[in-house]
């Protein structure tokens, strides 16, 4: 037998793991309902046709060989317009490179912000990449909580007892995956005072920004002064092209990341580049009719009260209400009478029974994510009633017992 390395052996995904057994009983004939992927187009939503039509025509035109590594200069152009007319922040085209969706620019970022034993701060629960790549690197990520009782926002004062002289950074994801949460003006605010108490940047994923049902989300760097700030951003979720793989990083700081930015560049240069004809597209997307999203929104608005609705009428569930993104994060709460061993044997279970499939809490987090699922509601009405009676139906039998 050869070997696999020591760092691979405890990789693992939760919202993709959850896919084998589901794929068993679909062999077997089995309809499943899926709630487990933040994939639209998997369900009722389209990528607007002009951005195909660009995509179309910037093969036609002969634009598919290597593009430059940090981006083609049209669409670094259409970033820095974006973030100056939404967000009021102003960034040099060499604070911005355009990555293969936002897990190529985390796992370029972490590969050069972090050596063996040092501590990134991440949500508990969080989007679960974040462990994963810090792990892989060989560094500890280290969780704080974010409480389930207040709207899944950050428990700042833990954050606070988090730091060490090993902590190299913060994580903040806003809009929240996989809680919805949208944190106000507020909590930024805390999560830079403290960045900037002990010298450290703040790393804020604003992948589903403009995916907001209250309040319009606020870019971490809009606010921060001093605090040098990196925001993952791309055109998977807003966008409707999560399969064009296509994110970006962007550097806010005065000089004190010029290192780190370095590195990254570097990086990102002995990769080559992200795809060429979907970055001319990705242009179109910036620049053309916004309409989609709005109309989204109104979709989702829908779905997430009915979703929120239908959730809290189960017996043995709970739920809070998401303001942003398309994720809700349910407890178990009938996980104390021993039914099951653990929130993973729970999503098996109903998988099995009524052919419904979310994804187990304690894979976005052991400590503050178990007796938890998480579930979109991207899919129609028609989908998210029937998948939510047959949850029921399943709790009410499993409660009997």
């Amino acid at each position: 037998m050869i070997r696999a390395s020591n760092r691979s052996k405890n990789v693992s995904y939760a919202i993709r793991d959850v896919i084998i057994p589901a794929k068993k009983l679909e062999k077997q004939g089995k309809k499943i309902l899926h709630l487990n992927i933040g994939d639209p187009i998997k369900y009722d939503f389209d990528t607007p046709q002009h951005m195909k039509d660009a995509l179309y025509e910037a093969a036609q035109q002969g634009f598919n060989g290597y593009a430059p590594s940090e981006g083609y200069p049209e669409l670094i152009d259409a970033i820095i317009d974006r973030e100056k007319n939404r967000n009021n922040v102003n960034y040099s085209t060499d604070n911005i490179c355009v990555t293969t969706g936002v897990t190529e620019s985390l796992q370029i970022l972490l590969e050069t912000n972090l050596n063996p034993n040092e501590e990134l701060i991440i949500p508990g629960p969080t989007y679960p990449q974040y462990n994963l790549i810090t792990r892989v690197n060989n560094a500890l990520p280290v969780y704080y909580q974010c409480i389930e009782e207040e709207g899944w926002a950050p428990d700042i004062d833990q954050i606070r007892k988090r730091m060490t002289n090993r902590t190299k950074a913060i994580v903040i994801i806003n809009p929240n995956n996989p809680t919805g949460a949208v944190y106000s003006e507020k909590i930024l605010k805390e999560f830079i005072d403290i960045a900037g108490e002990y010298n450290i940047p703040v790393v804020s994923d604003e992948i589903y920004d403009d995916l907001t049902f209250s309040n319009k989300q606020t870019a971490t760097a809009s606010i921060a002064k001093d605090v040098p700030v990196i925001t993952f951003n791309g055109f998977s979720k807003v966008y409707l092209v999560p399969g064009w793989r296509m994110g970006y990083v962007m550097f806010h700081h005065n000089g004190e990341l010029d290192e780190i930015q370095d590195a990254f560049m570097r990086i990102a240069r002995s990769r080559l580049s992200a795809n060429s004809v979907c970055q001319k597209a990705c242009i179109a997307a910036l620049k053309g009719p916004q309409d989609h999203i709005k109309q989204m929104n109104d979709k989702l608005i829908q779905r997430r009260d009915f979703a929120f609705k239908r959730l809290n009428e189960i017996p043995g569930i709970s739920t809070q209400k998401p303001e942003g993104a398309f994720y809700i994060f349910p407890k178990i709460d009938a996980m104390d009478q021993g039914i099951w061993k653990n929130d993973k044997e729970f999503v098996l279970d109903l998988l099995h029974d009524q052919q419904v499939l979310v994804v187990h809490g304690s894979g976005f987090c052991q400590t503050y994510g178990k007796n938890h699922f998480r579930a979109v509601f991207l899919p129609t009405m028609e989908t998210l009633e029937e998948a939510f009676n047959k949850m029921e139906i399943f709790m009410k039998k499993r409660l009997v017992q």
